[in-house]
C-alpha cells in the first residue's frame, strides 16, 4: 500500500484503524510493531474495535505507521472498517465440527480475506475481507461443498431467504426421510438373517436347511449393497475425496468403517481361502445397520435443527406481506416491497403495523409485545411513533411511514439476532482447536486398534482387528462437538428475542454471566427520563382540580421543563386552563400571572417568605421532598398559600422489582449518573443501590467504570443516552435501553428492547442458563468420545470380556448428536427472573 507522506503532530489523537487481527497474539505483534516506529510513547490496541490508540512524543511519519502494521502482516484501510466488509454464504453439506474446520481454513486461503467464521447450526459462513464472492464460493467448492452468496437487508428479502432455506431444509428431510425409510427395508432382511441366528435358536438351522448359508451371505451381499451404495452413497461421495486430500471428517469414518466391514464381507463370500483358517465370516449386517442408524441420526438431527431456527421464523412472520398506501387520491393495496418513506399508509383494526412510521391522522391502542415484551397495549395517537410487525387493536389510523425495508426496526431485530446467532463465542476456540485435529487421531487410533488386535489378539485376531477398528471409526465421530456450542447460542439467541433481549455480539452471551457489578445510569434507565408531577399538597380550603389549572396557566407561559411537566399533568386530567395576564418572571424566587381574576404566585420558600406567607403547615410534606431528592414549590393564590407541589423524574414502575431481581443473582449494584449527589443519593436509598457516583460528564463515567472494574471484576454497564456511549463501550458488556439514543443502541453489546431494567436480570440470567448449556453439551460431546473411543478399541475386553459392536458404536453416535440438540432445545423454555 502506498501511504501519502503526512506528518501526524504530538498534539493530534491518532487513531488508526487495523484489519487481519484475529486474536490476542495479534494484538500484542501490532502493539510491538507500532511502538518501534519513531516517536511512538504508548499505544493500546483493542481487538473488538480493531483501532490502534497512540500517543507520541514528536512528529510522527503516518507512512511509517502504516508500514510498521503491514511489515506483520495486517493492514490499514484508507477508511474505518465497516460492516458492510462482511460477506456472508450459506453452505451446504456441512456434517461435523471437522467440515466446519476445513471450510474455514479454504476460505482463510482466498487472497483478501481476514476473517472468516462458519457456523455449522446456521450453516453459514461470515467473511471479512476485500475477496471476491466467487473467488470464495470456488473455494467452499474445491473443499467439497456447495455455497451460494446470502445478503438480505428488506425485510421482503429475508422473508425470501428463509423461505428458500426452509425449502432446502424440508427437501433434506423428505430426501432424507426417504432414504432412512429405503435403508431400513433393506437392512431388516439382512439384519435377521444374520443376528437371528444369535437370537433365536433354531434359526440358523432353519437357514442352513432351506437356503443354505451361502446364498443367505448372496442375498445379504445384494441389500447390503444397495443400501451402502443407494441411500449411503452420501458418505462415500464426500468422505472418500475427504481422505484423498488428507481433511477426514465425519462421512470419512462412515466410509471407512462401513466399506472395511463390507470388503471384508466381500472376501469371506467369494474367496474365503485369502482369509486365516476360523476368521471366515461375514458383516453386511454391521455395514448396512451403520448407514442406517446414522441416516436415521441425521433425519432426527435436520428436524431438531430445524426447531433452533423458529425465532428468527416468527420473527419473519411479524413482517406484513402488503400495505394499504394513499395513491392519487385513492387507498390501494401494493406489495411491501413498494412503500417508500413518505407514503401515507392506512392500518384497519387487528392488521399487523406494516412499516415504522408517525401517526397523522386518529387513534388505537397497539399491541408492542413482540418489540418491548411488554403484554399491555399501548394508547396511539397522532405524533406517536409506531413499528412495523405490531398489531393494531380496535381503532383506526393512518401512518407516514418514516422508515421502510431494511430500515425498519424489525428488519434491524432480525438482522441482530442473525448475527448473534451466526457468532463464535471464545468457548468455541477450544472446541475448534480439538476438532481441528479429532479425526485424524481416530484415524490413527482406529489404525493402531487394528494392529493390536491383529498381532496380539486372540484368534480369530483379523475378525477381532476388523470389528474392533471399525467400531472406533463409527463412535468418534465429531457430530456432537460441532454442534455443542452453535445449537445453545441459537435458541438461547432466540429466546432472548422473544423477551426482548437483543443480543447484538454473541461474546457478550458468555461474558455477561460473569459480571459482578451492574452499573446503570440514572434518567431514562432507572427513571422515565422526564419530568413529571409526583406530589401536590392542598393548603384547607383549595381544590385540587382548580389550583393545578390556575397553575398550569401560569406555567403554560414557561419554557422550564418543570413548567411544562405541570402543564401536561393538567393536560392529563383534561382540564381548562382560563385566561391568563401580566405574567412576569421573578429572578431568583418565580414567576407571577393573573389567571382567572386571581393573583397566582409560584415560587421556592424564599418567595413565600417575601411575599409574608409561613410555609410551616408543609414542613414535614418538604422534608420529605426534600429527602426524595425533590426541590418542593409553592403556591399562593390571592396572597394566601395554596399548595405544595413538586416535579421529578418519576422511577419506573419495573426498576425495585429489577435491582432486587440482580441482588437476588448476586451482584452488585452501582449508580452512575450527571446529575446532583443529593438527588443520586435518594433515589439510591429508596432503591437499595450498593455504590453512587454522582455529577459526572461522560468520560467520569468511563473512569467510573474503570474503577469499578479494578474494585469488581466485570462489569456490565445500562444505559440509554449519547452520553452514555463511552461508558457502554468501555464496560465489558454494554446493555442499552432499546428506547434509548440509536448512537447508545449502537456502542452497545446487548439491546434492551423494552426500555425496562427487568431486562438485565432476564439477559444475565438467560447467559447463566445458554453457556450452562454449552458446558453441558460440551461435557457430554467429549466425555462420550473419551469414555468410549477405549471401548470401542476393546479396553474392556482382557479384564471383562466386552466388545462394543460396530452395530451399537452407530446407534450410540447417532444418540450423542440428538442428545446435544435436544439439550440445547431446553432453553426454549428459559423462564423470565421474577
Amino acid at each position: 500500500m502506498n501511504a501519502p507522506v503526512r506528518k501526524t503532530d504530538l498534539s493530534a489523537a491518532i487513531t488508526l484503524p487495523i484489519e487481519g487481527m484475529s486474536c490476542a497474539s495479534c494484538v500484542g505483534r501490532v502493539e510491538k510493531a507500532l511502538k518501534a516506529v519513531p516517536g511512538v510513547e504508548t499505544v493500546s490496541v483493542n481487538l473488538a474495535t480493531e483501532r490502534a490508540s497512540l500517543t507520541t512524543s514528536g512528529t510522527v511519519d503516518h507512512a511509517k505507521l502504516v508500514e510498521a502494521v503491514e511489515d506483520v502482516g495486517y493492514s490499514v484501510p484508507t477508511k474505518p472498517a465497516s460492516s458492510t466488509s462482511f460477506i456472508e454464504l450459506l453452505v451446504e453439506g456441512m456434517t461435523c465440527a471437522s467440515c466446519v474446520g476445513r471450510v474455514e481454513r479454504a476460505l482463510r486461503a482466498v487472497p483478501g480475506v481476514t476473517q472468516a467464521a462458519v457456523n455449522l447450526a446456521t450453516e453459514r459462513a461470515t467473511i471479512k475481507g476485500s475477496a471476491d464472492v466467487t473467488n470464495l464460493i470456488a473455494a467452499i467448492e474445491d473443499a467439497g461443498y456447495e455455497a451460494k452468496a446470502i445478503g438480505a437487508t428488506a425485510p421482503g428479502e429475508i422473508e425470501d431467504d428463509e423461505a428458500g432455506r426452509a425449502k432446502r431444509k424440508e427437501a433434506e428431510r423428505r430426501e432424507l426421510t426417504r432414504d432412512f425409510a429405503i435403508a431400513a427395508i433393506l437392512t431388516a432382511p439382512v439384519f435377521l438373517l444374520e443376528m437371528g441366528s444369535h437370537l433365536i435358536p433354531g434359526v440358523h438351522g432353519l437357514i442352513a436347511e432351506t437356503i443354505g448359508m451361502q446364498w443367505s451371505w448372496y442375498i445379504q451381499l445384494a441389500l447390503t449393497t444397495l443400501v451402502l451404495f443407494v441411500p449411503g452413497i452420501r458418505f462415500y461421495q464426500k468422505g472418500l475425496p475427504a481422505l484423498l486430500h488428507l481433511a477426514p471428517d465425519m462421512n470419512s469414518l462412515v466410509a471407512v468403517g462401513s466399506l472395511a466391514a463390507y470388503g471384508y464381507s466381500l472376501v469371506a463370500t467369494f474367496a474365503p481361502g485369502l482369509l486365516p483358517s476360523g476368521t471366515i465370516n461375514v458383516y453386511f449386517e454391521a455395514a448396512a445397520v451403520i448407514v442406517t442408524l446414522i441416516l436415521l441420526g441425521r433425519l432426527l438431527e435436520a428436524r431438531a435443527k430445524g426447531r433452533t431456527s423458529e425465532a428468527i421464523k416468527r420473527l419473519v412472520n411479524l413482517q406484513a406481506k402488503t400495505a394499504r398506501v394513499r395513491r392519487d387520491g385513492k387507498a390501494i393495496d401494493l406489495p411491501i416491497d413498494s412503500v417508500v418513506s413518505g407514503d401515507i399508509v392506512e392500518v384497519r383494526p387487528g392488521e399487523r403495523v406494516p412499516v415504522d412510521g408517525e401517526l397523522i391522522e386518529g387513534e388505537s391502542y397497539v399491541d408492542e409485545s413482540m418489540i418491548t415484551g411488554e403484554p399491555i397495549p399501548v394508547l396511539k395517537t397522532a405524533g406517536s411513533e409506531v413499528v412495523s410487525g405490531t398489531v393494531n387493536q380496535k381503532g383506526a389510523f393512518a401512518l407516514r411511514a418514516t422508515a421502510v425495508g431494511g430500515d425498519t426496526v424489525l428488519s434491524q431485530i432480525i438482522r441482530m439476532v442473525e448475527e448473534a446467532q451466526g457468532s463464535k463465542l471464545p468457548i468455541q476456540a477450544m472446541v475448534d482447536k480439538v476438532t481441528m485435529w479429532f479425526v485424524p487421531a481416530v484415524m490413527v487410533v482406529a489404525t493402531a486398534t487394528f494392529a493390536a488386535w491383529f498381532y496380539f489378539g486372540p484368534s480369530p485376531a483379523l475378525t477381532f482387528a476388523l470389528v474392533n477398528a471399525v467400531a472406533v471409526l463409527i463412535i468418534a465421530c465429531p457430530c456432537a462437538m460441532g454442534l455443542a456450542t452453535p445449537t445453545s447460542i441459537m435458541v438461547g439467541t432466540g429466546r432472548g428475542a422473544e423477551l426482548g433481549v437483543l443480543f447484538r455480539k454473541g461474546e457478550a452471551l458468555q461474558l455477561l454471566k460473569d459480571a459482578s457489578v451492574v452499573a446503570v445510569d440514572k434518567t431514562g434507565t432507572l427513571t422515565e427520563g422526564k419530568p413529571a408531577l409526583t406530589d401536590l399538597e392542598l393548603a384547607a380550603g383549595f381544590d385540587r382540580s382548580d389550583v393545578l389549572s390556575l397553575v398550569a396557566t401560569v406555567e403554560a407561559k414557561s419554557e422550564h421543563p418543570i413548567a411544562r411537566a405541570i402543564v401536561e399533568a393538567a393536560a392529563s386530567e383534561n382540564l381548562v386552563l382560563p385566561d391568563v395576564s401580566n405574567f412576569e418572571s421573578v429572578t431568583g424566587f418565580g414567576v407571577r400571572a393573573q389567571a382567572g381574576g386571581k393573583r397566582i404566585e409560584i415560587g421556592a420558600d424564599r418567595f413565600m417568605a417575601e411575599l409574608g406567607l409561613d410555609v410551616a403547615c408543609f414542613s414535614a410534606t418538604a422534608e420529605r421532598l426534600g429527602n426524595q431528592g425533590k426541590s418542593p414549590l409553592y403556591v399562593a393564590i390571592d396572597g394566601r398559600l395554596a399548595a405544595i407541589i413538586a416535579v421529578a423524574d418519576p422511577i419506573k414502575e419495573t426498576t425495585p422489582a429489577a435491582i432486587k431481581a440482580m441482588h437476588d443473582l448476586g451482584l452488585k449494584v452501582a449508580m452512575i449518573t450527571g446529575d446532583n449527589a443529593r438527588t443520586a443519593k435518594a433515589i439510591a436509598a429508596r432503591l437499595g443501590i450498593d455504590e453512587v457516583v454522582a455529577e459526572v460528564l461522560p468520560d467520569g463515567k468511563v473512569e467510573a467504570v474503570r474503577r469499578l472494574k479494578r474494585q469488581y471484576g466485570k462489569v456490565a454497564f445500562v444505559g440509554d443516552g449519547i452520553n452514555d456511549a463511552p461508558a457502554l463501550a468501555e464496560a465489558d458488556v454494554g446493555l442499552a435501553i432499546g428506547t434509548g439514543t440509536d448512537i447508545a443502541i449502537e456502542a452497545a453489546d446487548v439491546v434492551l428492547m423494552s426500555g425496562s431494567l427487568q431486562g438485565v436480570p432476564n439477559a444475565i440470567s438467560l447467559s447463566k442458563a445458554t453457556i450452562g448449556n454449552i458446558r453441558q453439551n460440551l461435557f457430554w460431546a467429549f466425555a462420550y468420545n473419551t469414555a468410549l473411543i477405549p471401548v470401542a478399541a476393546g479396553a474392556l475386553y482382557p479384564a471383562f470380556g466386552i466388545l462394543l459392536s460396530p452395530v451399537f458404536a452407530a446407534g450410540a453416535m447417532a444418540l450423542s448428536s440428538v442428545f446435544v440438540l435436544g439439550n440445547a432445545l431446553r432453553l426454549r423454555r428459559f423462564k423470565v427472573v421474577d
